[in-house]
C-alpha cells in the first residue's frame, strides 16, 4: 500500500511539472523584432538574449525577422513588427514625416562609420574626395554629410561624382574599381576588407564631430502607440536585450560563439573579429547600455536643418526615451 501511494504521489508531481511548463510556454507573449539588415555584430546581443533565455525569462517569445521590401521603420510604425533596429539618421527623417517610431535604446554609443576607398588612391580626408566617385544608395542624408566633410577641408563638392549602387556589395564594387569611395560601418565591412585582404583608407567619423555631430547607429525602436499602450512589454523586452549586450560587452568571444551558432552562415574569422572591436563600443563610457543624450538627438536634428534636409527640426526629446531601460 506505501508502496502504491508513493506511485501515485511521484505521478502527480509529474504532472504538476509538466503542467507548470506548458502554461510557462503557452503565457510567454510573442513578440516580433526587425532588423536593419542582415545578421551581423551590431546585433549580437540580440541573439545572446534568445540563445541564453533571457527573453523566455523575460516573458517573450520573440521571433528575430530580417527585412525584406518594407524597412524596420516602417514596420515598426505601421504595427507589422513590435520593435526594430534603425538608425537615429533614419528615424529623425522618419519622426519629421508623421511617422511614430521611437529610439528606445542606443546599440552602440558613438557613430563607428566611415568612407573607405582603395589604399592605393592615397585618400587621407575628404580632400582627397574631388575627382572621386562615390557609390550611394541615395538617402536624403548622404549629399549634405558629404558637403559638409568635403567643405570642412577645403574640398570642392561639385567635383565628387556619385553613382546609386542601392544595396550591392560596397567592398565589390571598391575591389572591382566601380566606384572609389563607399560609406561603411568599420565595425563589420571594415574588418570583413581586412579578412579578405582588401586594403583600404577610412576617413572615420569620429574623426570630423566638429564637423558633424556624433549621432545613434544604429538604435532599438518602437511606435508611439505600443510605448502607450503596452509600456511592461517595452520593459520586459529591454531588460532582456540589455542583459544580452552587457554579456557581449563582457565575453565577446563567448557571443561571437553565440551568434556564429544561431546564424551559421556568417564567417568566424569574421565574426570573432568584428566581435572584439566592437563589443567595446556598446556601452563605452555610458552608465548602462542603451543609454542616450537628449543633445546627440538635438544636435544632429539642428546640423539636418542647417544642411536643408529638414525644413524644421525635429522635437528631440519626443524621438527617444530611456524609460524603459533598465
Amino acid at each position: 500500500m506505501k508502496r502504491f501511494f508513493l506511485i501515485i504521489a511521484s505521478l502527480i508531481m509529474t504532472l504538476v511539472i509538466v503542467s507548470c511548463g506548458t502554461t510557462s510556454e503557452e503565457t510567454l507573449t510573442p513578440v516580433t523584432l526587425m532588423l536593419d539588415w542582415v545578421p551581423n555584430t551590431n546585433h549580437t546581443g540580440i541573439f545572446v538574449a534568445q540563445t541564453k533565455g533571457y527573453f523566455e525569462e523575460a516573458g517573450l517569445n520573440v521571433t528575430i525577422n530580417q527585412p525584406g521590401e518594407v524597412s524596420s521603420q516602417s514596420a515598426v510604425g505601421s504595427g507589422i513588427a513590435d520593435f526594430g533596429i534603425s538608425m537615429q539618421e533614419i528615424v529623425t527623417l522618419a519622426r519629421a514625416d508623421k511617422i511614430p517610431v521611437v529610439s528606445i535604446a542606443a546599440i552602440l554609443q558613438h557613430n563607428t562609420s566611415g568612407f573607405a576607398s582603395p589604399a592605393s588612391l592615397n585618400v587621407k580626408s575628404p580632400a582627397d574626395w574631388e575627382g572621386l566617385t562615390y557609390g550611394t544608395w541615395a538617402s536624403a542624408f548622404e549629399p549634405p554629410t558629404l558637403e559638409s566633410l568635403m567643405k570642412y577641408a577645403g574640398a570642392d563638392y561639385g567635383k565628387l561624382e556619385q553613382v546609386n549602387v542601392g544595396s550591392t556589395d560596397p567592398l565589390a564594387l571598391l575591389a572591382e574599381g566601380k566606384i572609389d569611395l563607399a560609406w561603411i560601418f568599420y565595425g563589420w565591412q571594415g574588418i570583413q576588407a581586412e579578412q579578405q585582404g582588401v586594403d583600404l583608407d577610412v576617413v572615420m567619423m569620429k574623426d570630423y564631430f566638429d564637423c558633424i555631430p556624433d549621432y545613434y547607429t544604429p538604435v532599438v525602436i518602437a511606435s508611439e502607440s505600443t510605448i502607450a499602450d503596452r509600456p511592461e512589454l517595452v520593459r520586459a523586452f529591454l531588460q532582456a536585450l540589455s542583459r544580452g549586450y552587457s554579456f557581449a560587452a563582457e565575453n565577446p568571444n563567448e557571443a561571437a560563439e553565440i551568434l556564429l551558432a544561431a546564424v551559421p552562415e556568417l564567417d568566424p574569422a569574421l565574426v570573432k573579429a568584428s566581435q572584439n572591436w566592437l563589443s567595446q563600443y556598446y556601452q563605452a563610457e555610458a552608465p548602462r547600455w542603451g543609454e542616450q543624450k537628449e543633445s546627440v538627438w538635438r544636435d544632429y536634428s539642428a546640423w539636418m536643418v542647417k544642411n536643408g534636409v529638414l525644413a524644421t527640426p525635429i522635437s528631440a526629446s519626443d524621438a527617444f526615451t530611456n524609460e524603459f531601460l533598465p
